[in-house]
């Protein structure tokens, strides 16, 4: 997809949904990262959020990046009703946070970090989901059979809940599955080119 492909491509997320994507984009990349607590200034809102924790995520990789590497690390949010619906505590906590989403509409946004020797930026894309009113039965069949413990919002687009109950969305797809792929290859695209 990028011809003369000379820089290392380091992704620093365990996403296995990110790394699909990274598969798709056909050049060479390595997975690596630290563990980051993931907490953020409670005075941050919306977009600030995963900006804040995608700096985080490339914060250790400062001091040892050379000069043929590029790190991209991520975080997605689901941002609803004025709050941040981060990856549920328990079961009941999922299921609370699908019930506060049904029939509504939120946000969905992603922050990515791209870190090279000389400098750090990062872009973010939001996209807005519809949700029809869910009931019970499709909930507690996702709670049952998903694993929604470690996605934002308690849900996967690309999921059942995601196919039977979202009505519509407004944006970047593959953003709410975790990664705004055109834009990502935009930017990797600008920073080989460099």
């Amino acid at each position: 997809m990028i011809e003369n492909f000379k820089k290392e491509i380091i992704l620093a997320s365990n996403s296995p949904r990110r790394k699909d994507f990274f598969n798709l984009f056909k050049f060479p990349f390595k997975i690596k990262t630290f563990d980051v607590e993931e907490t953020y200034p409670s005075n941050l809102k919306e977009a600030d959020i995963p900006r804040y924790i995608a700096g985080l995520k490339s914060n250790p990789f400062k001091k040892i990046i050379n000069k043929n590497q590029i790190v991209i690390s991520a975080d997605t949010i689901v941002w609803h009703e004025n709050k941040c619906l981060g990856k549920p505590k328990s079961l009941d906590d999922a299921k609370q946070m699908l019930k506060s989403l049904s029939g509504k509409t939120h946000k969905v946004i992603t922050a990515v970090g791209f870190l090279t020797f000389n400098n750090y930026y990062c872009i973010d894309v939001t996209t807005e989901v519809t949700f029809e009113k869910l009931n019970n039965s499709i909930i507690d069949d996702y709670l049952l059979n998903a694993a929604p413990l470690d996605k934002a919002g308690s849900y996967a687009i690309q999921e059942s809940i995601g196919l039977l109950g979202i009505s519509k969305i407004n944006g970047s797809y593959t953003n709410v599955v975790g990664l705004p792929v055109t834009e990502v290859l935009n930017e990797i695209k600008k920073l080989i080119d460099r």
